[in-house]
C-alpha cells in the first residue's frame, strides 16, 4: 500500500511492537472499541504481557512472518521497527494495509471528537493527566491516551463518550515510513505548549531542527482552535507570532492572560491564586510539588475554562488529582528514609524536580539519585547543562550510563566528569559505576528524614524496590 490510508470495514488489527506503552494502549483501545486485536513484540513479558493478555489480545513473543498468516484488515506499526523487521516485509509482500500509531490514534479513537493536544518538551504527561481528570470530574466524559499511568485511574487511556480526546502531543518521529512528528497526525480543537527545549539528540539535530517541527504543528492549526502558550520561554515568543490560532499566554508575566501567584506551601499541599485577564479567577490547592507543576495545572485551569467548566469542579479536581505513576511517586518509607522515584532525564526536568521536592524535606536531607540513559542524557551535549542542575540537593548520586556502548565514543557523556564539576561547586557528589554501589552507598549514608529521589526514564534495576527492601 502506497498512501497508508486506512481501508472501510476494518475488523482484524495486528500491532507490530506492541508492548510499548503507547502501542499496548491503543491496541487495548481498539479492543475495547469491538475490533480483533492481536500483537507481537521482539521481547512480551510481564506486565505488559499480563495487561495485554487479560484484554483479551492475543501476543506473540518475537516478530514472525507467521503472526500474519491470518491476514488482518490493517497492521499498525510502531515507531521503533524498522523497515527490514520480518513482519514489515512480509506485510509488504502481502500488500497489506498498514498505518502508524497516531494515524491509528486518530482514526479509531480521535474520529468525530474534539482533540486537547498537550505539547511541549517538559510537562505534556503530567498536564495531560490533570486535564483528563478535570474533564472527567466535570462529567464530560473524555477519552485520553497519555504516556504515564494516571493514578485516578489506574490506566494511561480510557475510551469515553463525551466529545472530548486528551492525547499527549509527542513531537518524536511517527515511523520508519513517516520521520514527521507524532502531534502532526492531529487536528486540535484546543492545543497546551509547555516548553520548547532542545531533547531527542537521536532525532534532532539541533535546536533549530526541533523548533522546525513545533512551528511546523503551529503552522497547521487554524483559526478555529486555541492555543495555550506557556509566557517564558523565548523559543515559544518566537514561534507563535503571526500564526492564525487564538493564542492565550499563560504564566507569571503581568500581562500574560492566565497569572499564576500567590504560592504558599503547607505540605502536603500547594496553594496558589489565578488571574484571568487581570481580574481575579480563583484560589486553588493541589499536593503536586514544584512550581513547574503549578504552571502545568495553569494550563489545565485554562483549558478547562475554555470548556467551561465550573470554577468549583476544577478545584476539587486538582485537590483530588492524585498525580502519575513515576512523577514525584512516593514508592515507600523505610526508617524513617522516603523513596521517591521520578521519570526526569532532560537538565531542565531534573533541575525543576529537585527544586520542587526540597521544600518539602523538613525534616531531613535531599539525596538526589541519576541515571542518564535517553539516548540525549547519554551523550555529551548536556555534559556542562547537568552541572547545574543539581544545586538544590543535599547529597548526589550520579550513576555511570547502562548502555554507553550504544553512542559514538567522542559523544559519549562521562559521569566521571559530572561529578568532578559537581564538586567544584561544592556539592556533596559522588560517582558509582552501577546500581549495586548506589544501594550499599545510600545504606550506610542515608538517615532518617531523608529522601532519597531517584530520577530516571528507565527501570534503573528496579532501584527502588531493592533500596527499600535494603534498608
Amino acid at each position: 500500500m502506497n498512501d497508508n490510508t486506512i481501508p472501510k470495514n476494518v475488523r482484524k488489527i495486528h500491532l507490530i511492537a506492541v508492548c510499548g506503552t503507547g502501542m499496548g494502549a491503543l491496541a487495548c483501545m481498539l479492543k475495547e472499541l469491538g475490533y480483533e486485536v492481536t500483537g507481537s513484540d521482539q521481547k512480551v513479558y510481564p506486565p505488559m504481557s499480563d495487561f495485554l493478555s487479560d484484554k483479551g489480545i492475543r501476543l506473540s513473543s518475537g516478530y514472525n512472518e507467521k503472526n500474519l498468516s491470518y491476514r488482518p484488515d490493517l497492521v499498525v506499526v510502531g515507531n521503533a521497527v524498522r523497515k527490514d523487521n520480518p513482519e514489515v516485509v512480509k506485510m509488504n509482500d502481502m500488500g497489506l494495509f498498514f498505518c502508524s500509531m497516531p494515524q491509528a490514534l486518530n482514526h479509531f479513537a480521535a474520529r468525530d471528537k474534539k482533540p486537547i493536544l498537550i505539547t511541549g518538551t517538559h510537562g505534556k504527561t503530567t498536564t495531560s493527566s490533570i486535564m483528563a481528570w478535570l474533564l472527567y470530574k466535570a462529567g464530560l466524559d473524555p477519552t485520553y491516551m497519555i504516556g504515564g499511568i494516571l493514578k485516578n485511574f489506574n490506566s494511561n487511556y480510557r475510551i469515553g463518550k463525551g466529545e472530548h480526546i486528551v492525547i499527549e502531543g509527542d513531537e518524536y518521529d511517527t515511523a520508519f515510513f513517516d520521520k514527521g512528528a507524532k502531534f502532526l497526525h492531529f487536528d486540535p480543537h484546543i492545543a497546551v505548549l509547555t516548553s520548547v527545549e532542545f531533547d531527542h539528540a537521536d532525532i534532532f539535530n539541533d535546536l533549530d531542527h526541533v523548533k522546525q517541527t513545533f512551528g511546523k504543528f503551529l503552522s497547521g492549526m487554524s483559526s478555529k482552535s486555541t492555543l495555550l502558550a506557556f509566557d517564558n520561554d523565548p523559543n515559544i515568543a518566537g514561534l507563535i507570532k503571526d500564526r492564525h490560532c487564538r493564542i492565550q499566554n499563560y504564566g507569571k508575566k503581568a500581562d500574560s492572560f492566565w497569572k499564576l501567584y500567590g504560592i504558599s506551601i503547607n505540605p502536603p499541599w500547594t496553594g496558589f491564586d489565578v488571574l484571568k485577564n487581570n481580574a481575579p479567577f480563583g484560589s486553588f490547592k493541589t499536593q503536586l510539588m514544584g512550581e513547574h507543576n503549578l504552571l502545568n495545572a495553569l494550563s489545565a485551569i485554562a483549558v478547562a475554562d475554555n470548556l467551561m467548566v465550573p470554577v468549583d469542579v476544577i478545584s476539587e479536581g486538582l485537590e483530588t488529582f492524585q498525580n502519575v505513576k513515576r512523577r514525584q511517586e512516593i514508592r515507600g518509607v523505610k526508617n524513617g528514609i522516603t523513596v521517591m522515584d521520578d521519570f526526569a532525564h532532560h537538565p531542565t526536568a531534573v533541575r525543576e524536580t529537585i527544586r520542587a521536592v526540597k521544600p518539602f524535606c523538613t525534616g531531613g536531607r535531599l539525596i538526589a539519585v541519576f541515571e542518564p540513559r535517553t539516548n540525549s542524557s547519554m551523550r555529551n551535549i548536556f555534559q556542562e547543562t547537568y552541572t547545574l542542575s543539581f544545586d538544590k540537593a543535599d547529597m548526589v548520586c550520579i550513576r555511570k550510563p547502562p548502555l554507553l556502548e550504544k553512542i559514538p565514543v567522542d559523544e559519549r557523556f562521562s559521569a566521571e566528569q559530572l561529578v568532578d564539576d559537581l564538586k567544584h561547586r561544592d556539592a556533596n557528589a559522588n560517582y558509582f559505576p552501577d546500581t549495586d554501589s548506589i544501594i550499599e552507598f545510600l545504606c550506610r549514608e542515608a538517615a532518617s528524614g531523608d529522601t532519597v529521589l531517584i530520577m530516571s526514564n528507565g527501570g534503573f534495576d528496579n532501584i527502588h524496590e531493592r533500596l527499600l527492601k535494603a534498608l
